[in-house]
């Protein structure tokens, strides 16, 4: 038997690709396109954390931690959860620890590196206790499926903004962008090839899409890359300096490494902080892991996925090993959906995310080839497919769909999945209590509830 073969079938076997209806190939796609579709954050999360850390060669060193902290993540999450999700520092929470904690408080770095270790712990802890998937498994299964169409509007939103079709208005809030610049309409057109693509049923529609889209954007010298003077959009500038055109020495981030305060951070006056990060990233990941499970088929008719234990646990440790190497939370990404939406199904899509990350340490040139307008058709597309669940929501209940509408606007309009997953239990828990109908829901929930509404009452008195 040739070396190929056997491999296929040994990661055949690995993984239960057979049984889970998939195969290498497949499996290797949507690794490919997640990666695609997430790399970005190989040079956003720099761009976010170097405003709070100030060291010698701070943007190369904050590559580099993000590409192995999302690289242990993924492979965690691939190799012992056996899941097709990616993880990697989180949009969002890396704001947090960047503008909030370190510039708006004046925590140094390193005492908010220790915050989120301990957070990390606690995830670990309460994946380990069964805490985490006991509340998943309290949320009723129309909420759940509200919170995977709320995922999907998040996704298509993002889309919208990184194509810049969906801007900021200081009348509206929002409004419509530029329609005339090559960013709008190259994303346009990355929309239309990805859904001919899809419609036409072929094989790898969504990565198709990205890559010919990216390959327009160089060939026609369009102005859709990020690094030009004073912020502005730029064409490719090539890989001028590199080895064989595409590759860069990797730099040991030093200045990151075992940098975590954990002393600082046990202090009485910054439990605030690590409350927020550990309530964050909880409802957050949980929110985000439960919608792709959905999304991938993973969820019983109860709504519960297997192995939760030690897929939580991963998320947990991931946030643990990203403080270590010296970023922001790392999490579960909403991205993967865009690999699931390729047909990725089993853990092999995460671990190829994971080694994907770790040869961006040598060829992350590459992905900057790849720019925001060619991943924002994949992002809108695949918000698209996770509205299928909507029809699985008891619309005519209004104790159920008050509460999955809120779940399913919530986020897209306050930018956080968390924010979404909140508003829908406090609600339900309300609704149905004072109708009359409070013995539907269980006391896990209510007592979620009652946490999550003194979080907000803490954060408005605060």
């Amino acid at each position: 038997m040739s070396g190929p073969v056997s491999s296929g079938l040994a990661l055949d076997r690995a993984f239960r690709l057979q049984a889970l209806g998939s195969s290498v190939p497949r499996e290797l796609r949507a690794g490919l396109t997640t990666f695609l579709t997430m790399s970005y954050i190989l040079f956003v999360n720099p761009q976010v954390l170097s405003a709070a850390i100030h060291i010698p060669n701070a943007f190369v060193q904050l590559l580099m931690t993000t590409a192995l902290s999302a690289a242990f993540g993924s492979l965690m999450m691939g190799l012992v959860a056996r899941y097709p999700f990616a993880q990697a520092p989180g949009m969002g929470l890396n704001a947090f620890f960047a503008y909030t904690v370190v510039q708006g408080l004046g925590v140094p770095w390193q005492t908010a590196l220790g915050a989120v270790f301990i957070s990390g712990v606690l995830f670990v802890l309460l994946s380990v206790l069964g805490a985490r998937q006991a509340i998943v498994k309290a949320i009723p299964l129309g909420l759940k499926f509200a919170i995977t169409c709320g995922i999907g509007l998040f996704l298509a939103f993002l889309g919208f903004r990184n194509a810049g079709l969906v801007v900021a208005n200081p009348a509206t809030l929002v409004g419509l962008g530029a329609v005339t610049s090559p960013t709008v309409w190259l994303a346009l057109v990355g929309l239309l090839i990805s859904s001919v693509l899809l419609v036409r049923r072929v094989t790898g529609a969504v990565l198709w899409g990205i890559l010919l889209t990216s390959v327009l954007a160089v060939l026609l010298h369009l102005p859709v890359y990020a690094g030009g003077p004073n912020g502005a959009l730029q064409a490719f500038p090539g890989f001028q300096g590199r080895l064989l055109g595409v590759l860069d020495a990797p730099v040991w981030p030093s200045g990151l490494f075992l940098q975590l305060d954990l002393a600082g951070a046990l202090g009485l006056g910054l439990l605030n902080v690590v409350f927020t990060f550990f309530f964050v990233d909880f409802f957050d990941a949980t929110g985000t892991l439960t919608g792709l499970a959905q999304r991938a088929g993973y969820l019983d008719r109860e709504g519960n996925m297997a192995r939760p234990r030690r897929t939580f646990a991963m998320d947990g440790l991931a946030a643990m090993f990203g403080a270590l190497m010296g970023t922001s939370t790392t999490t579960a990404y909403v991205e993967s959906a865009s690999g699931i939406g390729e047909g990725g199904r089993s853990g092999l899509t995460a671990v190829t995310v994971g080694v994907l990350f770790l040869l961006s340490v040598f060829f992350w040139p590459l992905a900057a080839v790849v720019p925001a307008a060619a991943t924002a058709p994949a992002l809108i597309l695949v918000g698209a497919m996770m509205l299928e669940g909507v029809r699985q929501i008891a619309w005519d209940d209004m104790s159920e769909a008050v509460p999955c509408f809120l779940a399913i606007v919530v986020m897209p309009l306050t930018f956080s999945i968390a924010n979404g997953v909140s508003l829908g239990v406090i609600s339900y828990c309300a609704i149905k209590l004072l109708s009359g109908r409070g013995r539907e829901v269980s006391g896990l929930l209510y007592a979620v509830a009652v946490l999550l509404l003194a979080r907000y009452i803490w954060l408005t008195a605060g």
